[in-house]
């Protein structure tokens, strides 16, 4: 990664930050393959970090709405690099979720460090983990799979729309607006499903002794106790790269819900935000070409 100081549009110094290493990352909800995907941001994520561990908790790639018309490179990146981390040596643990479900075929599949699974349970620091995507859940997904198939459809609608009403927003100078969060958050019903669906998995993992539940499937980032009369285990979810754009991180004993948007580096000049990326001269941007060519071949020497 870069960091840079800006003064009248012209950079003016330039160092490069070390990877960020990280003991345990797990993604969910990532739907590579669909026009609401953040690919590009998910690239920048992944290239800052250095993880021991990976766990993909299932909807990596939406097989459902998956379409040769459109993958961009920047999903190829995505693959690519997750690629990278198997090649090092990096366990990464596939878990299937109900958009990519075509892969519970191949459940227990493993190549090198990478395994196709359909949950995980990891021992951290002493605790056990328990990790799935979480579609079993949902009554949709067990009795009327074409309700879902519909309602995908119509989410990834929702969020092209909600992507030019935001360019829009971005012109007039206002912030951007979520569309599907102030529907779910103004449908009872959708509460409801979240809240029975995080309780459902606490009262699971309870019962099994597991000290955190790790789950994906409903877009709903959260980290927090969840206690019955049975006891209390650690509800955690990575959220999603459609909306949220969120993972989870385990390191140095702790858990840590990530929030792209609030880690991004921009700089303000003049009201007018602009990403590290757009200031970089052409020098400069061959050079990190370099490094990186430098860094995979190296690596495919080792």
């Amino acid at each position: 990664m870069l960091s840079f100081q800006v003064s009248n549009n012209k950079p003016t110094k330039y160092c490069f930050m070390k990877k960020r290493p990280v003991e345990l990352v797990v993604l969910s909800d990532v739907h590579l393959g669909t026009y609401g995907c953040h690919a590009k941001e998910l690239v920048k994520y992944l290239k800052s970090i250095k993880p021991k561990e990976v766990v993909l908790n299932g909807d990596i790639i939406d097989i459902w709405q998956f379409s040769k018309r459109y993958w961009p490179k920047s999903h190829m990146k995505v693959v690519k690099i997750i690629m990278q981390w198997v090649a090092e040596g990096i366990p990464v643990h596939y878990v299937a979720g109900n958009h990519d479900e075509m892969l519970r075929k191949f459940l227990g599949f493993k190549l090198g460090s990478f395994s196709i699974v359909n949950k995980v349970v990891l021992e951290i620091n002493g605790s056990k983990a328990w990790m799935f995507h979480g579609d079993v859940f949902d009554v949709t997904m067990q009795h009327s799979k074409w309700i879902a198939r519909l309602g995908a459809t119509g989410y990834d609608m929702l969020i092209l729309l909600n992507s030019a009403i935001n360019y829009c927003s971005k012109k007039m100078g206002k912030g951007p607006v979520s569309m599907s969060k102030k529907i779910k958050n103004s449908v009872k019903s959708a509460i409801k499903f979240i809240n029975d669906f995080e309780q459902i998995a606490a009262d699971i993992a309870i019962e099994n002794e597991y000290d955190y539940v790790v789950c994906g499937h409903i877009h709903q980032p959260e980290m927090r106790e969840i206690s019955t009369s049975k006891g209390s285990v650690m509800y955690l979810n990575s959220g999603d790269w459609i909306e949220n754009l969120t993972s989870l991180e385990f390191n140095n004993g702790e858990w840590k819900l990530y929030h792209y948007m609030e880690d991004v580096m921009v700089v303000n000049d003049d009201e007018n935000v602009m990403e590290p990326m757009d200031i970089l001269d052409k020098n400069q941007l061959f050079q990190n070409l370099v490094r990186e060519f430098q860094f995979l071949t190296s690596a495919e020497n080792k």
